[in-house]
């Protein structure tokens, strides 16, 4: 590309018509052809992209650090791919070399046992990413509270599965993610049990300080499983936001509070639904719905009166 500058003349001729190659760097005359300077400061940015699409992604740096890596993601990463700079294909004398490269990098890595029982949890907690749904950030916090029970030696004489599953319950608590005890123990196939005595181990030597789970943030994940209409669940926030005024809801389940709320919307809104599709889908039973449904009824009754 060949750029016309309009403020300069040329030395030989005197002529206005100095060019620019964006290619080359080259200023010449475009009269003449005199060649003013081979070179030019290069005007651009001084980063370089990193991204796989080539788009313009102003990093400096490779990827950033992260909780999730044992390493922080800081240590040196051998590609696994049998291939060299240009693409070639590596000979097999290479090839082998480059494996035990690949080995010993593997090991270097890992130096003392608190890092080999970092890099299991962060594996197991790897895995429990997607069968929960979990975002990033509430991995990058599970990690953390994993790494601080592992500086005060919490981990030691306990199952590394029950407490990365206690870590990222009480992750998910710290950051109102609507999950359940129940959900975590399924995908880590852990006993509910023990991962209840891992996390009061965790709340009360770490101090955690944990919010109260909101039960209208239960309502659209019960609605989803049982595809319910919009307008049952906005009765039922609105129910369930009574119950919080009056402060019915105070040490109840918030999934069996959710659960009736979306009942009692369904009752109003002559939706046909029963109490066990509801218990089903919000985990709970149905005598938990009957009971939390007598109070809240008695409390859209007093409040219509009203």
């Amino acid at each position: 590309m060949v750029t016309t500058n309009q403020d300069s003349l040329c030395l030989r001729c005197g002529k206005n018509s100095l060019l620019t190659d964006d290619v080359t760097g080259e200023r010449f005359c475009g009269k003449c052809g005199f060649v003013i300077s081979e070179t030019s400061q290069d005007s651009g940015p001084e980063w370089r992209s990193f991204s796989k699409d080539g788009g313009a992604d102003p990093a400096r740096t490779g990827a950033p650090s992260s909780l999730m890596i044992h390493d922080m993601g800081l240590s040196t990463v051998i590609n696994p791919i049998n291939k060299d700079a240009s693409g070639k294909p590596l000979s097999t004398s290479m090839k082998s070399t480059i494996e035990r490269l690949r080995t010993w990098d593997s090991r270097s890595q890992v130096h003392e046992p608190i890092d080999r029982n970092l890099r299991q949890a962060l594996s197991d907690l790897n895995k429990l990413k997607d069968k929960v749904a979990i975002p990033a950030n509430v991995l990058e916090k599970a990690s953390y509270i994993y790494r601080k029970a592992l500086e005060k030696k919490l981990v030691r004489g306990r199952s590394i599965a029950a407490m990365i599953a206690a870590s990222l319950y009480a992750a998910c608590r710290d950051t109102e993610t609507p999950r359940t005890l129940k959900d975590i123990a399924d995908a880590a196939n852990v006993k509910r049990k023990d991962i209840a005595r891992c996390y009061r181990l965790l709340h009360h030597e770490l101090e955690l300080k944990m919010p109260v789970v909101d039960s209208i943030q239960c309502i659209a994940r019960i609605s989803s499983k049982l595809d319910i209409s919009e307008k049952t669940k906005r009765y039922a926030v609105k129910v369930l936001k009574d119950a919080q005024e009056r402060k019915e809801s105070a040490g109840k389940d918030p999934m069996g509070l959710a659960a009736t709320a979306l009942y009692l919307s369904c009752v109003h809104n002559g939706v046909s639904i029963t109490q066990r599709d509801l218990a089903e889908a919000a985990g709970v039973t149905e005598v938990t719905i009957r009971n939390r449904y007598k109070g809240l009824k008695a409390d859209q009754s007093s409040k219509s009166e009203i």
